[in-house]
């Protein structure tokens, strides 16, 4: 069997995983110890985020012709990826934060919804709150006028109400 026959099936697997993903990240992950790279992991995958390492010629074979392929540049040296597929932010989010604690993780670059970003653009995505936490705050601040024009009119029916019964009491007596 050739070794593109054999090497084949990864650049599939490859492929699949990059099919339909909301954003990928790439990261050189040089110097993390075991445990570091065992706690990285499940916190990735807890998250929902796929995160593996793969050879940089595949990686780049498989992302041919999609917006993936402008992380070439970063494949370079150890690669590992993180790729999700619902949420944009979260691989970078978690990175980032992950970064701090371990200063060997280096984040190398990433696409977000096809726009390519280099690692400081990377920064300033792992900066935005997830789409959950967005939507909540979108929600709270419709929500916030609505609730103060009910308390208004409420108050204004209250005063209305019981100025009204005080002239009809009034007239009962």
């Amino acid at each position: 069997m050739a070794k593109v026959e054999l090497k084949q099936p990864i650049v599939d697997e490859i492929s699949a995983l990059l099919d339909g993903a909301a954003s990928a990240v790439v990261v050189d992950y040089r110097g993390l110890t075991v445990a570091q790279d065992t706690e990285l992991r499940k916190t990735l995958r807890e998250a929902g985020v796929s995160y593996k390492v793969y050879k940089n010629t595949l990686i780049r074979r498989a992302a041919e012709g999609t917006a993936f392929a402008a992380l070439d540049p970063n494949l370079e040296g150890p690669t590992a990826i993180a790729v999700s597929k619902d949420d944009a932010t979260m691989p970078a989010r978690l990175l980032a934060e992950f970064a701090k604690k371990a200063d060997k993780l280096e984040i190398k670059g990433g696409v977000v919804e096809g726009a390519y970003y280099d690692a400081k653009g990377m920064q300033v995505i792992a900066t935005i709150p997830s789409r959950e936490i967005l939507l909540g705050r979108l929600f709270g601040s419709m929500q916030s006028p609505i609730t103060n024009l009910a308390r208004v009119l409420n108050q204004i029916a209250e005063k209305q109400g019981g100025g009204a019964a005080e002239p009809e009491a009034a007239a009962e007596a």
